[in-house]
């Protein structure tokens, strides 16, 4: 099933979300929707509050940089109850990003190329890890949704005010694109 996305001004996409258990209904087929919507969307990430559930839920798919990064072959993980636990500030990089949830808009953000994190896989495995990269920038992009906020929250003030009337159409609906959404 193919979810709306939930775009900028719903309140869910500024709610913390909330860690889940094994008990959580349907959750398989809730994961596979998940990517069923964001491959339809053409996105690389998702995370539940963008359509419309306040859980600590991502999926990421990098398979579609594989022609230039072999490593990300057949990329395609689900994230369950993720956080980042440390970041490595020692290198940062500027890169432009964009969202499913705020269409039309691509600003550059600065992050950290180096992050720890924990979370569980589908399988319910425990993972720690340092994860480095281009996933490192799109999981901290997926996982800041987790924490009720939005890649434009780390721009500058001069970006955001240089934004702001995309921002006003968005919360107005004066904005298409190419996916289902769900507007205020």
């Amino acid at each position: 099933m193919i979810y709306p996305i939930f775009t900028y001004g719903q309140p869910v996409l500024r709610q913390v979300a909330q860690d889940i258990d094994k008990d959580y209904p349907e959750l398989d087929k809730l994961i596979d929707d998940m990517f069923e919507t964001m491959y339809n969307s053409q996105g690389v990430g998702l995370a539940a509050p963008q359509i419309g559930l306040p859980i600590r839920l991502v999926v990421i798919t990098l398979d579609c940089l594989s022609e230039d990064y072999p490593e990300y072959k057949d990329f395609n993980e689900a994230y369950i109850n993720p956080h980042i636990v440390e970041f490595d500030e020692s290198e940062t990089k500027l890169m432009d990003e964009g969202c499913l949830s705020l269409p039309g808009i691509n600003e550059p953000v600065r992050r950290p190329t180096r992050i720890r994190v924990k979370y569980l896989d589908r399988q319910w495995q425990e993972h720690d890890e340092w994860v480095e990269g281009y996933l490192a920038r799109v999981m901290q992009h997926e996982f800041d949704h987790l924490e009720g906020k939005v890649f434009t929250d780390r721009i500058s003030p001069l970006r955001k005010q240089l934004i702001k009337k995309k921002l006003s159409c968005l919360l107005s609906g004066k904005f298409s694109c190419s996916y289902k959404i769900k507007r205020k």
